[in-house]
């Protein structure tokens, strides 16, 4: 382990005010307010303010006191690591004064330390406030381990960048145990023909602070007895369904919501009510949430669930894939679709978050009323409001005549504003009272318009910094942020990649009088390794470029484009380095299945094979 450098007044900084925010990391990730640790039972971080020495604590601190399955630590911006807590070095093997003014990097397999992955998820950290996500990490022994790490950026009051509050999980038994549940989970039963969401409720780690009049009666309780505290989420649970919220849970914290399962409640007579729900995070620290949940009791009278597997639907246009990562995106669109609530579409540009909007249209009640779209960043900002709003004739120059805005077009139907970050500050309000109070004025004039409006907003920009910023008012972002839904970059599902070039061939070569029958296994090994910056809008382009280029059966692509891309983004590796990098990452996530890699590669068995002795690639690797 090499020596990084620090800077001396972010780690002062980090050393006074990092303990308190890893202390409440930790407590969102095991979703205990009093999280104490194991064997002391002090409240983790409790006592350990004074007594750092090199960063890390030495003496009688609870501090020291291992977390057992978790490694707490804390780096500074350049991702080296300047506080080592006791769990840690059960985790990794490395003691505190070995750990201590290292790069993060040195805790990662080689193939990954010496890749962009370590930094991109720090970036990621810092430009989303936290990011989560599992990978192989590496103990000093050289051993590896399947590691769950959520990842919080430390900004001072101005809103800068100080360094990051790390929580490592050795997961290595719990990531075969959570394949074993999200297959089990995967088995669900047909959803009601007619919209049946039964609760909404709301919470801070166990305790339920709001909730419906229907979840109430599913649940058998009174409004009282909530208002009293007397409804926490680990009563209602039976114990065979806590692995599933464990599951959803970890889901929450690395994706902002979490795959749509089937559970059962417990009512206050000790009956069970089957419902289907989905928890979105809403606050990481302290740990708040929401969950939307579907009656499943009139399902199950009338539906043999063992027969039956969900299917997607034609309400998802051109979405295609089969990744688990898009079908949690599909499965949170069905559940939270039957409700009135305001989903915000998260994601970076070219992920399709408009055709999400328009799957959580037309699988609403108000799928056959107007869907109208405003993209904020193409219309000028002196002319937003009146787009929004309209205007009264004479209400400025060259107001000839009414005009009719966005909102009353959309009136009983569907409204879809992306890229909503754009919005200017000094209009936010007068959105904000409009989705509040279901109300307003056009532009010059005084009569109040009632309006009913479902909203979904979009947008590719970074809201929380936005608010650092004093860019974007807190009261809309946490208005829109009612149910969150994550459109993933292409990067983060590259199996889903042969399909999506399979339809976009098919697509463009029935528009151009094509008949291209043919994809060649080299040309479909290249576009699967591509990361496709882009996401799926670069991707379609590619594609469409492709079938101009092919006058015959076989699709001609402009490979040449990607291997120079390629090349420089890798910093001068070549295509076969790049090759390798990319089998192996996928080798190790599968756990070494050559025919579930080779699937994930869209590539044929024998093939993988082929390229994996060509490389040099063997078990000893992966």
């Amino acid at each position: 382990m090499n020596a990084a450098p620090m800077q001396p007044g972010s780690a002062a900084w980090l050393m006074e005010h990092g303990p308190r925010e890893l202390e409440l990391l930790f407590r969102s990730v095991v979703r205990d307010p009093e999280a104490a640790l194991p064997d002391s039972g002090v409240p983790i971080l409790e006592g350990g303010g004074g007594n750092h020495a090199n960063g890390h604590v030495h003496g009688g601190s609870a501090l020291l006191s291992p977390t057992q399955e978790y490694a707490l630590v804390l780096l500074d911006m350049q991702g080296s690591i300047i506080a080592w807590y006791g769990g840690a070095e059960r985790v990794y093997g490395y003691k505190g004064e070995q750990a201590v003014g290292q790069p993060v990097t040195s805790l990662y397999p080689s193939e990954d330390a010496h890749s962009a992955k370590p930094q991109d998820e720090l970036n990621r950290a810092a430009n989303e406030g936290h990011f989560g996500n599992e990978g192989w990490h590496m103990r000093k022994d050289g051993s590896r381990f399947w590691a769950n790490a959520i990842t919080v950026a430390l900004k001072d009051e101005a809103g800068d960048l100080r360094g990051f509050a790390r929580v490592v999980r050795d997961f290595s038994v719990g990531h075969r145990r959570d394949e074993k549940v999200r297959r089990s989970r995967a088995l669900l039963g047909p959803l009601p023909s007619e919209p049946t969401i039964a609760g909404i409720i709301s919470g801070e780690f166990d305790h339920i602070l709001e909730a419906n009049d229907a979840f109430l009666e599913m649940v058998g309780y009174s409004r009282e007895e909530l208002l009293a505290s007397q409804l926490r989420w680990s009563e209602l649970t039976p114990p065979e369904y806590l692995a599933l919220d464990e599951l959803a849970h970890e889901e929450g914290l690395r994706f902002g919501a979490c795959t749509p399962f089937e559970k059962e409640l417990i009512r206050k007579d000790g009956t069970r009510v089957p419902v289907l729900m989905a928890t979105a995070v809403v606050k990481l620290a302290p740990f708040r949430w929401i969950a939307f949940l579907t009656d499943l009791r009139e399902r199950d009278r009338t539906e043999n669930v063992a027969d039956n597997i969900v299917e997607l639907n034609d309400n998802f246009e051109e979405i295609v894939g089969t990744s688990a990562a898009l079908k949690r995106v599909m499965a949170q669109v069905e559940l939270v679709a039957p409700t009135d609530a305001t989903v915000l579409v998260l994601g970076e540009t070219g992920t399709g978050k408009e055709l999400i909007a328009r799957a959580v249209h037309r699988m609403s009640p108000r799928k056959n009323l107007p869907f109208i779209s405003l993209n904020c960043a193409a219309i000028p900002t002196g002319l937003l409001e009146s787009e929004l709003f309209g205007y009264e004739r004479g209400a400025f120059t060259g107001a000839l005549s009414q005009k009719i805005g966005r909102f009353e077009m959309a009136h009983r139907g569907t409204l879809f504003l992306d890229e909503v970050g754009d919005i200017p500050l000094e209009l936010q309000p007068k959105l904000l009272r409009a989705l509040q109070e279901k109300s307003f004025e056009r532009l010059g004039g005084t009569r109040t318009i009632p309006i009913d409006v479902r909203l979904v907003a979009a947008t590719n920009r970074d809201l929380p910094q936005m608010m650092g910023d004093k860019l974007f008012r807190s009261d809309l972002y946490y208005r829109l942020k009612v149910f969150p839904i994550t459109t993933l970059p292409l990067r983060d599902h590259p199996e889903d990649i042969p399909l999506l070039v399979r339809h976009f061939t098919k697509k463009y070569a029935l528009k151009m009088n094509r008949n291209i029958e043919k994809i060649s296994s080299d040309t479909m090994r290249a576009l699967v390794g591509w990361p496709w910056p882009g996401n799926v809008r670069e991707l379609e382009n590619f594609i469409e470029r492709s079938v101009i280029l092919s006058p015959g059966i076989h699709l001609r692509a402009p490979l040449a484009e990607l291997r120079v891309h390629a090349a420089e983004a890798a910093g001068g590796r070549t295509l076969d380095e790049v090759e390798r990098e990319l089998i192996l990452s996928v080798l190790r996530e599968t756990a070494g299945v050559i025919s579930t890699a080779a699937t994930r590669l869209g590539l044929p068995r024998t093939t993988l094979n082929a390229m994996m002795k060509k490389l040099g690639i063997s078990r000893a690797d992966f």
